[in-house]
């Protein structure tokens, strides 16, 4: 099993600090770096300026939102980022939210699978530097009856073949990108849970490609915060907030994928209870309902040993790269959870 690192978005007010942890993970071998995107920063930004000060760790997006950009855009990005930085980017993507979606980009959430599958499809066509022509639902390239014509990506990557991931939730996005996809982008992983909640539907997908799992990454996100076992309950408790902010307000009431995940791991009632509590505003009291072992299984907290024996369940489960958010109030913390994941990782025999 390898280990990433995720630094989640730019201009939180931590941006020298974050280089400052990418370039550590660098140097300690870590295999991806990750950028997310949501409403501030762009994550092609941040990661050329991460590919430009680092020198083996790769360089990926978790996520590039699809409604951001349209497929050939992606495709020119990915393969400027490849090019530059030495063929040492990934491609994640992802259909962000409703909320996201129609708000900030003003692009209607429906039909979400057939899009994403679309854009999968002209993403993969202009990356392979065919001749770009495309008929679909959501996208007809060029459009007909007019002066467009098919064009080539006029790009060479350094690879001929850029990985691409796409962020998945739900049973039926979980498959699709089982099918299309070359690995899954997971939030909020129990370990314990992990086949019923994801595996499953991903090996479905693969069968359905007449494919298995072998080769497949699959790349749940973790935050991390070194300590000692006897505090773990209060480690857990700095994560109430970020917990509550994505089962309680990620998306609507109808639509919140983080909720329902929550669901599928057993947390039915508590996770009703903190959308409830969210949505009326208070925040705290949302945080409080969180139930404690909901917050452990998604995270690894204590000793390195206890970290260890987590990530060797996740190895158990099928993971194949864990991505850790490496937690702290300083940035010596930061750095010292990441050291601690490697150290993990060797203990438990898995480096």
């Amino acid at each position: 099993m390898q280990l990433g690192i995720n630094l989640g978005y730019w201009g939180a007010g931590m941006d020298a600090d974050n280089l400052a942890v990418a370039k550590e993970a660098d140097r300690l071998g870590y295999s991806v770096c990750w950028a997310a995107e949501a409403y501030g920063s762009d994550a092609a930004t941040v990661l050329t300026w991460v590919a430009a000060q680092t020198e083996r760790i790769d360089v990926g997006s978790a996520i590039f939102q699809i409604p951001a950009r349209q497929p050939a855009m992606t495709a020119m990005t990915a393969a400027t980022l490849d090019s530059l930085s030495g063929g040492r980017f990934r491609l994640g993507l992802g259909v962000s939210g409703p909320q996201v979606s129609e708000g900030w980009y003003g692009v209607k959430f429906d039909k979400p699978l057939a899009r994403t599958r679309e854009y999968v499809e002209i993403v993969r066509k202009a990356m392979s530097r065919e001749r770009l022509s495309y008929e679909g639902q959501h996208w007809t390239l060029p459009l007909p009856g007019g002066p467009g014509k098919p064009l080539k990506l006029t790009v060479h990557p350094e690879r001929e073949y850029i990985p691409l991931y796409i962020a998945a939730i739900g049973p039926k996005n979980l498959e699709q990108t089982g099918e299309i996809a070359d690995g899954a982008l997971l939030i909020f992983p129990s370990a314990e849970h992990l086949e019923e909640t994801a595996i499953q539907y991903l090996r479905a997908g693969r069968e359905k490609a007449g494919k298995t799992l072998e080769g497949f990454d699959i790349v749940p996100t973790l935050p991390l915060a070194l300590g000692e076992d006897k505090d773990v309950p209060a480690l857990a408790d700095t994560f109430r907030p970020y917990t509550a902010l994505y089962v309680g307000g990620m998306g609507s009431r109808k639509q919140n994928f983080y909720n329902q995940l929550a669901q599928r791991m057993g947390f039915e009632a508590a996770a009703a209870e903190i959308q409830d509590k969210y949505l009326a505003g208070d925040k705290n009291g949302a945080a409080a309902t969180i139930p404690h072992d909901l917050i452990d299984k998604t995270t690894l907290l204590g000793s390195v040993d206890r970290i260890a024996d987590r990530m060797k369940q996740y190895a158990a489960a099928g993971v194949t790269t864990l991505t850790l958010a490496p937690a702290g109030f300083t940035l010596d913390e930061r750095l010292a959870a990441l050291r601690a994941g490697t150290e993990a990782l060797d203990r438990a025999g898995l480096a």
